[in-house]
């Protein structure tokens, strides 16, 4: 039998960016959530799953839901996606 429990409605996409790309590891994922879920907490499950090196980087990054800026208050939506943009060196 599939399991079908999770389909991309019951999901939200991460996308890192730069140094977080590089602390997680990966460019994308995808997160099973089971309601719109507060910003702060996904952070912490990712923080969870990746490491401290990301935890690190997650507490100096910006995020977009949607392409709209939000901070960790904020509640993502099911089949939102969130872009972590960490601080970026340069001019």
């Amino acid at each position: 039998m599939t399991d079908t429990t999770h389909t991309m409605s019951s999901m939200i996409t991460i996308r890192y960016f730069a140094g977080a790309r590089a602390a997680s590891g990966i460019e994308s994922e995808q997160v099973p959530v089971t309601g719109p879920t507060p910003l702060g907490h996904l952070a912490g499950e990712l923080a969870e799953r990746h490491g401290p090196a990301l935890r690190r980087v997650l507490e100096a990054s910006s995020f977009l839901i949607d392409e709209v800026a939000g901070d960790r208050s904020r509640i993502v939506p099911i089949g939102a996606v969130v872009d972590v943009l960490p601080p970026f060196a340069g001019g």
